[in-house]
């Protein structure tokens, strides 16, 4: 499956890609206009008319005896799309280990685990209140869907120039960073001397003691 979404973003297969692509950026804009249940359900027809079409017309070939009965869409029907008992466990679990990962988050954040994290998590959401005012959800999935189809492909093709660019920026920004480093030393005060320490007075010297005179 990552293969395939992969192969899909850098337009490996450009039919194939093409018509995922128009279809999610169509699909996505009716639903301005339409609700979800009549969106999928004009999506559906149109497949549906499409198959119909072509199954007639192998019907009619296999009539004619110019088709041996070969049904146009054995390929699909003979795929085996079912999933094991270990990879139906590993899809639970993995969602399951998502839906836990979310929720801890999201009461860590809540409940102010860490003020940082829960202050970053407020702006965030002031943020989206801003972004909810000029937009919808439904914009912002169109853009994102754009976005993930054409920034990969403007990468590949651009690849040197952007590392180009990117370099150029980071050194830029590493002499920007130097400049202000140089000045700070500059500016910032010199530290004065330390008096030096004067020597400790030497220990008085003892008295020596007085020796008695014996009497004759």
């Amino acid at each position: 499956m990552a293969t395939k979404v992969v192969d899909l973003v850098y337009w490996r297969k450009l039919r194939r890609t093409g018509v995922v692509f128009t279809g999610l950026v169509m699909s996505l804009a009716s639903l301005f206009q339409l609700s979800t249940i009549t969106v999928i359900s004009h999506i559906c027809l149109g497949v549906m008319a499409v198959t119909f079409t072509l199954r007639l017309y192998y019907k009619l070939l296999e009539l004619l005896r110019w088709n041996p009965g070969v049904h146009p869409f054995e390929s699909y029907l003979n795929h085996d799309s079912s999933l094991t008992d270990r990879e139906t466990v590993m899809l639970v679990e993995e969602v399951v280990l998502m839906i836990a990962f979310a929720l801890t988050e999201i009461k860590r954040l809540i409940f102010i685990e860490s003020v940082i994290d829960s202050i970053k998590f407020v702006l965030l959401l002031y943020l989206l209140t801003y972004v909810g005012v000029f937009t919808s959800g439904l914009t912002l999935v169109i853009t994102a869907v754009i976005v993930v189809f054409s920034v990969p492909l403007l990468y590949k093709k651009n690849k040197m120039r952007l590392r180009r660019m990117v370099r150029a920026v980071k050194a830029f920004v590493k002499k920007i960073k130097d400049l202000f480093l140089s000045l700070y030393h500059k500016v910032r005060p010199s530290s004065a001397p330390e008096p030096a320490t004067k020597p400790a007075p030497a220990p008085a010297a003892a008295p020596a003691p007085k020796q008695k005179v014996k009497a004759k």
